[in-house]
């Protein structure tokens, strides 16, 4: 068997975290430029007095929420459907595919994002699932049809 017939190598548990902690910072940044440009609309619209005596702080409210939430959606969206790696996936070498090699379809990029999120607040059992899968799924890998792979390193 070569090293081409070879199955890819999967990342576990540490590596996954730490590219979601990377994409985590950007995700912030973006959320930081949006929400700013939002308040900004907001006290162009109302005035910077109305709110001051209104006593709360400017926010977006729910239509914020809302652009907040797909700038997330087009965030992995765009990366993963573009090259299967979002910057902190290709600063520790892991991908993103379909279980047949393509590209991920826009909905495996929602199943996957609302399974994570649903791993994640169910005490992070979806991601601790990695360690007893023999493929290093995580459940929203499972359920999405997608996997992780380790990229080699450039020689």
């Amino acid at each position: 068997m070569t090293q081409a017939d070879a199955a890819p190598e999967r990342p576990g548990l540490a590596v996954r975290i730490a590219a979601i902690v990377y994409d985590a910072f950007l995700i912030f940044a973006i959320w930081w430029a949006v929400t700013a440009v939002a308040v900004s609309i907001q006290v162009a619209q109302v005035g910077q007095d109305a709110i001051k005596s209104s006593g709360k702080a400017a926010t977006g409210g729910p239509i914020l929420f809302i652009v907040l939430v797909l700038s997330v959606v087009l965030f992995f969206g765009w990366f993963w459907r573009r090259s299967g790696q979002t910057l902190g996936m290709q600063a520790w070498r892991i991908k993103i595919e379909s279980i047949d090699g393509s590209k991920p379809s826009w909905s495996q990029v929602l199943i996957r994002l609302i399974g994570a999120e649903l791993s994640l607040t169910l005490f992070g059992m979806g991601y601790i699932w990695i360690a007893f899968d023999s493929e290093k799924r995580a459940w929203h890998d499972i359920w999405s049809k997608t996997r992780l792979i380790r990229v080699p390193k450039k020689t």
